[in-house]
């Protein structure tokens, strides 16, 4: 490749002086510099100077089927010689968003038949904001446009997706969301439970929040309720089992659309292909991307509930939404690969019967004893851990998250990477980890946290 003609150093200063990256304090990252991955294996990342890396991330939520898998690259490369692109519009398709369709229709929960295509998590809820509220318009119910939300939810970076979500710091660099938005209380036992309320209690007292929100607007003027099965980038915060039920019922019985964004838990993150399936939620919509290809090629499906289609093609006209590379030939046909392949090495139900208990037990054995640590969690192959400055009292670090960036640095001077959001450190490995990949991310998790501690306590 090219970038074997440069230096680090060339690439760090190319890199700084034409390249803005997302979520970065660029006068902080000019003074760093970027660490530069060249290339990727199995479950380990490289950087330019070969160092190894124990991917915890799996990229970006996304690289479930791992790295290194020719089968896609090949799929892509034969798809690009048959047909390269060809768009969806004027009554068009191509052959493969067809078949992908058909298949996300088979693996979908059973009120699930339709898809609409984008290129990211956030363009697909951004789709799946105006597919609701354009729903109403055609039901005659212009008015019932408003959506119930989560604090710290994450749905994009757009400006509906940042609207959508509940990033206190996203929504004042927004400075203007969109209209007709509303968040409520998110479903984290570990900080919000009331002393001596037990997680059922909890869970319920977390889903009256959305019902507190509907009767506060008026059921005839709220939409829908989207969430995330799992708060993913908010910090893996796992609701209690009594949470979902009883949203689910309090959606129905208000006539509520129920938005799922699954960005990052579909296609097996939490053993079973849809976290819908896993918590026996039937959503009207749900929203995938990301590990739809692996992380491959830039693919996103707003997968969309019966109740809504039959509305659409009943009442007709045009939705006026789209996008140039909707349904894209070559990444619709690394998706048909890369589903595949997860199917045929059984690697949903390897999370659900075997990595996932055993990521859970071995974090609960090696990991949430640590005196840095007030509480494991874990749901498949999704992890987090809560760094905390007194176990018992629940006390953080300050300033907030100061004490998990130590955390985060010293995994990846040692070989692992993690990501840390405020006080949490969250894993969402490739589900081709095995046991012994589990183990070895526990041996490196623990010595991070040594070190760590040892820093905090020098400050």
């Amino acid at each position: 490749m090219t970038y074997q003609n440069y230096s680090l150093k060339q690439l760090q200063q190319i890199d700084a002086a034409h390249h803005l990256h997302p979520f970065t304090d660029h006068k902080e990252l000019r003074e760093a510099g970027s660490r530069v991955i060249t290339h990727a294996n199995g479950p380990f990342i490289y950087d330019s100077e070969g160092t190894e890396l124990l991917d915890g991330m799996a990229g970006l939520w996304c690289v479930n089927i791992g790295y290194g898998r020719e089968e896609l690259a090949e799929a892509a490369y034969a798809q690009m010689k048959e047909l390269p692109y060809y768009n969806s519009f004027f009554k068009c398709s191509t052959p493969t968003p067809v078949l992908l369709s058909k298949k996300l229709a088979e693996i979908a929960p059973d009120n699930v038949n339709q898809v609409f295509y984008g290129s990211s998590g956030s363009e697909a809820n951004d789709t799946a904001l105006r597919l609701v509220r354009h729903y109403w318009v055609l039901e005659g119910k212009p008015e019932k446009n408003r959506v119930i939300s989560r604090k710290m939810a994450y749905h994009g970076s757009t400006i509906a997706g940042t609207s959508l979500g509940g990033m206190d710091a996203m929504h004042k660099q927004l400075n203007g969301a969109v209209p007709n938005i509303v968040h409520v209380m998110m479903p984290y036992a570990y900080e919000l439970a009331l002393p001596g309320e037990s997680d059922h209690d909890f869970g319920l007292r977390a889903a009256k929040s959305v019902e507190d929100a509907i009767l506060e607007a008026g059921a005839d003027k709220v939409a829908a309720f989207i969430g995330e099965p799992v708060m993913g980038a908010g910090g893996v915060k796992i609701p209690p089992a009594s949470y979902w039920p009883e949203v689910q019922r309090i959606c129905r019985k208000y006539d509520v659309l129920l938005m799922l964004d699954e960005v990052i838990t579909g296609y097996g993150r939490t053993g079973e292909w849809f976290a819908a399936q896993t918590f026996g939620i039937e959503p009207d919509t749900i929203t995938t991307a990301k590990a739809l290809t692996s992380g491959y090629q830039p693919l996103s499906a707003l997968l969309v509930g019966d109740r809504i289609t039959a509305t659409l093609v009943e009442k007709g006209g045009e939705f006026n939404h789209g996008y140039t590379y909707s349904g894209h030939p070559v990444a619709c046909a690394v998706a048909l690969k890369n589903l595949e392949l997860i199917e045929q090495e059984g690697l949903v139900d390897r999370v659900k019967n075997d990595t996932g208990p055993y990521f859970a037990k071995a974090l609960q054995e090696r990991i949430a004893g640590h005196e840095l640590v007030g509480e494991v969690r874990s749901i498949g192959l999704m992890g987090a851990i809560e760094i905390v400055k007194d176990k018992a009292t629940k006390e953080r670090f300050l300033p907030s998250g100061s004490a998990a960036v130590v955390v985060r640095d010293h995994a990846i001077a040692n070989g692992m990477m993690l990501r840390a959001t405020g006080d949490t450190m969250i894993l969402s490995p490739p589900l081709i980890w095995t046991r012994d990949t589990i183990d070895m991310a526990c041996d490196r998790i623990a010595k991070a946290l040594d070190l760590a501690q040892a820093d905090l306590r020098k400050r």
